[in-house]
Formats: C-alpha cells, sequence, structure tokens
C-alpha cells in the first residue's frame, strides 16, 4: 500500500471525487473511512466488481475535496489520529501506531 503521488480524481455515480485508494479489501476501507470521517471529510465508498462470487470483495475510497491529495495531508501533517496526534505515513499505511514526527527509522 504505496502513498500514490498522483492526485487521482473522476467520478462515483453523478459526484466528482477525489480517489484516495483502489481495490482494498474490508479492513482497510473502514480504517480510511473512519480516519477520513473524523478528520471531516465526506467519504463515499464504492464496491468493485468481483469476477466470481469465490473473488474477494474490493473497495474504492474516495472523498468528495477535489483539492485533497493524501500525500500533501499526510507530509505536511495536516490529517490526526482520533487521539489528536499528526498522521504520519506508517500509520496512513497501517504499518505502526506510533506518530513520532519523522518519516525515517533510526538505526
Amino acid at each position: 500500500m504505496a502513498i500514490e503521488g498522483r492526485h487521482s480524481f473522476g467520478s462515483i455515480g453523478d459526484t466528482r471525487v477525489t480517489f484516495v485508494e483502489k481495490k482494498i479489501d474490508e479492513t482497510r476501507k473502514d480504517f480510511l473511512k473512519d480516519l477520513l470521517e473524523h478528520n471531516g471529510f465526506e467519504v463515499i465508498i464504492e464496491e468493485e466488481k468481483r469476477k466470481s462470487e469465490e473473488d474477494p470483495q474490493l473497495y474504492t475510497v474516495a472523498v468528495t475535496d477535489m483539492v485533497f491529495n493524501p500525500v500533501i495531508w499526510i507530509y505536511e501533517r495536516k490529517l490526526r489520529t482520533f487521539d489528536g496526534h499528526k498522521v504520519t505515513a506508517d500509520y496512513w499505511n497501517q504499518k505502526s501506531e506510533d506518530t513520532p514526527p519523522q518519516y525515517w527509522q533510526k538505526i
């Protein structure tokens, strides 16, 4: 789940949206939906079409804010966690619950 630097936008139904992530599982969808709504965004979820019933259900997560770009909001530290800390790239990618101010690991 790499953070994609390109600003991706389009439509879901009749609503113009900025795509946050595409083809993600339900756990990831729920995490992003809750985090983005906590930060004041209107979130729209679309189910991806499955080729067969055995395939897992995947989702697209989008927001109605056309200028939202996850890369900018994460690295400018504009997003907040549920306990008020700033969201880091590792937190966004669900690699860590820690939210230190740096984006790198000290060795």
